[in-house]
């Protein structure tokens, strides 16, 4: 029975993650080569999000919270995936309503297209016929772990717990030593 090749060079990772250049909360252009170095905790979403994406904020920086100083080898960052209203302004404001650190990324729609198709994330807008500009959009809810490296180290499903989480991003760190 034949079978498909595997990843390039063989080595079973996956194929998560990749270059980007988006905008952060200041205005400033970033690549992934910014946060070369550190872990980064990955989470896609968008500021108009009545549950999903602030609960999931909240699960990753109280996860940080509790490893303590072993979190400052962890930038947290989230990524929307509605560039039309989610500015850097926006996004600002509202991710200063988590905590210290949190990144805010955004840009134009064919960044945050490339960015979404790097991490295999899915999005789309659910339009809302009465009123245009009030929609909502559908997306994965997956926490992404990258390494200092760049490179997909594992993923949090949604529902992870804080407590679950702080263990997994113990466990990461610790294996890296």
């Amino acid at each position: 029975m034949n079978r498909p090749a595997g990843p390039p060079g063989g080595t079973g990772a996956a194929l998560v993650g990749g270059p980007f250049s988006l905008t952060d909360q200041d205005g400033r252009r970033v690549s992934e080569r910014d946060f070369l170095g550190k872990y980064m905790l990955v989470f896609f979403g968008f500021t108009y999000c009545p549950d999903i994406c602030p609960t999931e904020l909240q699960v990753m920086m109280a996860a940080l919270e509790k490893i303590g100083p072993a979190a400052e080898r962890i930038t947290p960052v989230f990524i929307t995936v509605d560039p039309e209203r989610d500015t850097p302004e926006v996004l600002k404001s509202y991710v200063g309503n988590f905590g210290p650190g949190l990144q805010g990324l955004t840009g134009t729609a064919e960044d945050i297209a490339a960015v979404a198709k790097a991490y295999r994330v899915h999005y789309a807008k659910a339009a809302n016929p009465a009123a245009p500009d009030d929609y909502l959009m559908d997306h994965t809810s997956i926490i992404y772990l990258m390494g200092p490296d760049g490179r997909f180290v594992r993923h949090f499903p949604y529902t992870t717990d804080a407590g679950k989480l702080a263990e997994g991003l113990e466990e990461a760190l610790a294996s890296s030593l």
